[in-house]
This record gives C-alpha cells, structure tokens and sequence, in this order.
C-alpha cells in the first residue's frame, strides 16, 4: 500500500504538494503502527482502521479530515477524549473533525499540536 501511495503522490499535481509531503511524514512519524493507503482517491492512513484522510480538493492550503471510524461505539465519548487546546479540530459531526493548514508556516507552527492529536485520535479506532 505504501508503494500505491508513492506512485500517488509521484503523479500528485497540486499547489501544496511540499506541505502534502511534510504532513504526510509527521503522521506515519507519529507512531510505528500507523500504516498508509490510497482510501477515498486520497492518501489516507490507518491502524486498525482508517482514521485520516487527505482532503485534496480544499480551495485553500490543505485539509485533512480525521474520522473515528466504523469500530467505536460512543463517538461522543471519543471525541470529548481528545485534548485540542490549540483549537486545531474543526468538528464536522459526532465522528470527525478536519484539521486546515494554510502553507509550510502553519503546518511548522501547528507540528506539535497535530502530532498531539494524531496520537489521541489513535488510541480511539
């Protein structure tokens, strides 16, 4: 699957890309059992199940959208679980919430934080 999203991001025409890449990295960095595929035509990654997905169709910098998936039972238990005091989730329902960068700037100064979040998020699919 890593070899699907390779050839993905090799034919990946888009004006963040750098940013793509780099957010790409801080999330299969975040902890070894973090895998990745192509899920929904996007780079998407997941442990036991998938829990994010770049939105690449964002009109501005890039989105990546964080789910809960299909496993969890009490989403609304979930989601008060994950700490967010830099306000970084924008909650679109029970069971996902996105994540918005603007350029290479925001995702350095927001590193820490998603990291934070993408290991929460984790620990509830």
């Amino acid at each position: 699957m890593a070899d699907d999203v390779e050839a993905f991001l090799a034919a990946l025409e888009h004006p963040h890309k750098a940013e793509i890449l780099v957010l790409r990295r801080m999330i299969l960095d975040t902890d070894p059992r973090i895998a990745e595929g192509i899920k929904w035509n996007a780079p998407s990654f997941r442990t036991s199940e998938w829990f994010a997905t770049f939105h690449l169709r964002a009109r501005t910098g890039v989105q990546i959208i964080l789910h809960f998936g299909a496993r969890v039972r009490d989403k609304s238990a979930a989601r008060a679980a994950i700490a967010d005091p830099d306000g970084l989730l924008e909650w679109l329902g029970p069971d996902r919430a996105t994540v918005k960068f603007r350029d290479a700037d925001d995702v350095e100064a927001k590193r820490s934080a998603f990291s934070a979040v993408i290991r929460q998020w984790i620990t509830h699919v």
